[in-house]
C-alpha cells in the first residue's frame, strides 16, 4: 500500500491528511478538518486523515520533546531532495559530553580522517577492544560522530574510533565503505576482530551492513559485533515508514518520489541498487556477527530497519531488534531524555555482552 501523507502540526497531537492538493487549498481558507476518515483507491493507495495525540506511553520529557518538533524545520530530512554542500564539521557535542564525559582527539588511520573518543578510565581487560562508530547526517553531512561516540565510549569503558568517510555529492557509493574497510584493516593490526565492534545511527546504520558485507567478500575476519541503529539494507525499494514520518516523526514533511526514484540517491549515484554491498538485503548475511538494530515507532526507517533485521534472521544471524514506542528518527541524539539513556545503555550493554576481552 502506497501512502501520501502530508502532516500538519497542532501542538501535542499531529493531523495526518493525505492530498496535498486538497490540504494547500484547506489552509489557505480555513484550519484543516478534525474529523477522523479513510479509504483506499483501487491501486491500493491510502487517503487518510487522523489525529495523533502526543502518546502517553513515553516521558514526560520525550512527550515535551515531541511538541517541540512541530516549530523544527525539516531541512536535514534523510533523503534530501537535493544534494546539500559537503559539511565535514562535527554537529555539536557539548550537551551529549556533559552526560557522557570522554577524551576527544582527531588524527587519521590508513589517510582517513577519525575521532578517536576514548573514556576517562579504560580498565585493563578491555584495554584491547574498540569500537568502530560510523556516524550518521544522509552521506552528506557529519551529524553524529561525536554525539554517537561519547556515550558508547563512557558506558562500555571502551575506545571509539568515529570514521569522517568521504560525503555525497563529491564522494558516492562506494567511496564511504572503501574508507570505513581501510580503517577497520589498520586496526586489525593491532587488534583481534573478535574485539572490534562497528555500529551506525541513519546514514551510519545503512553503511555498517555494508562495511560487513564487504569484509565479508574480501575474505577478512568479520569483527565482533554490528549495532545497527535506524538503518536499512535495500535500495531498490522504499520502506512504509518512509512514507509517513521525516526525521522528526509526524513534524515537517514526509520524502515524496516519482516511482523508482532511489532513496538517498545522492549517495547511490550510478551503481545498480542491487549491488550486494549497497544493499545488503540481497547479500550471503550467513555467518554475519551478533548484530543489535533498533529503531523506534515515529521512525522514517522503521520499516527500514525491520525488513534487514528479518534479513538477518533468514540467514541464521544472532540479531534482536529493540523499538521504542512514539519517538522519532534517531532520538537518542537528545542525551536528556530518559529514552535515550536507556537505549545507550542497551547498546552499551550489548556490545560488553559480544566484544571479547583480554
Amino acid at each position: 500500500m502506497k501512502l501520501r501523507i502530508r502532516v500538519l502540526s497542532m501542538g501535542f497531537s499531529a493531523l495526518i491528511a493525505l492530498t496535498p492538493q486538497v490540504l494547500a487549498q484547506q489552509a489557505a481558507t480555513q484550519p484543516p478538518a478534525r474529523e477522523e476518515s479513510s479509504f483506499i483507491d483501487d491501486d491500493g493507495t491510502a487517503y487518510i486523515t487522523r489525529i495523533v495525540p502526543v502518546p502517553q506511553t513515553i516521558s514526560s520529557e520525550a512527550q515535551k520533546s515531541l511538541a517541540r518538533q512541530g516549530t523544527r524545520a525539516a531541512s536535514h530530512e534523510l533523503p534530501p531532495e537535493k544534494p546539500k554542500p559537503v559539511q565535514t564539521k562535527q554537529m555539536s557535542s557539548d550537551e551529549t559530553r556533559a552526560v557522557y564525559p570522554a577524551n576527544i582527539e582527531f588524527s587519521t588511520i590508513d589517510g582517513v580522517p577519525v575521532s578517536v573518543v576514548t573514556p576517562l578510565v579504560t580498565p585493563l581487560n578491555k584495554a584491547n577492544r574498540v569500537l568502530i562508530n560510523l556516524h550518521g547526517g544522509g552521506f552528506t553531512s557529519d551529524s553524529g560522530s561525536l554525539t554517537e561516540s561519547l556515550p558508547i565510549a563512557n558506558l562500555t569503558q571502551t575506545k571509539v574510533v568515529s570514521v569522517i568517510y568521504r560525503l555525497a555529492p563529491e564522494h558516492t557509493f562506494p567511496a564511504p565503505v572503501e574508507d570505513v574497510v581501510a580503517v577497520y584493516k589498520e586496526l586489525m593490526k593491532t587488534h583481534e576482530p573478535r574485539n572490534i565492534g562497528i555500529y551506525g545511527s541513519s546514514a551510519g546504520a545503512v553503511l555498517t551492513p555494508e562495511v560487513a558485507v564487504k569484509i565479508k567478500q574480501l575474505g577478512l575476519p568479520l569483527p565482533g559485533a554490528l549495532g545497527i541503529f535506524s538503518g536499512a539494507g535495500d535500495f531498490t525499494q522504499t520502506g512504509d515508514s518512509q512514507q509517513v514520518y521525516g526525521v522528526h516523526g509526524l513534524s515537517g514533511h514526509s520524502d515524496t518520489r516519482p516511482k523508482g526514484v532511489q532513496w538517498l540517491a545522492v549517495y547511490v549515484g550510478s551503481a545498480d541498487p542491487k549491488d550486494p554491498v549497497l544493499s545488503p538485503f540481497f547479500a550471503d548475511l550467513h555467518g554475519m556477527p551478533p548484530t543489535l538494530f533498533m529503531t523506534s515507532t515515529r521512525d522514517m526507517l522503521l520499516s527500514d530497519t525491520t525488513i534487514l533485521h528479518r534479513a538477518f534472521l533468514r540467514a541464521g544471524v544472532d540479531a534482536s531488534l529493540v523499538v521504542f514506542e512514539g519517538l522519532n528518527h534517531c532520538f537518542w541524539y537528545d542525551p536528556n531524555l530518559p529514552e535515550s539513556k536507556e537505549a545507550d545503555i542497551i547498546m552499551a550493554k550489548f556490545f560488553d555482552t559480544h566484544l571479547g576481552t583480554r
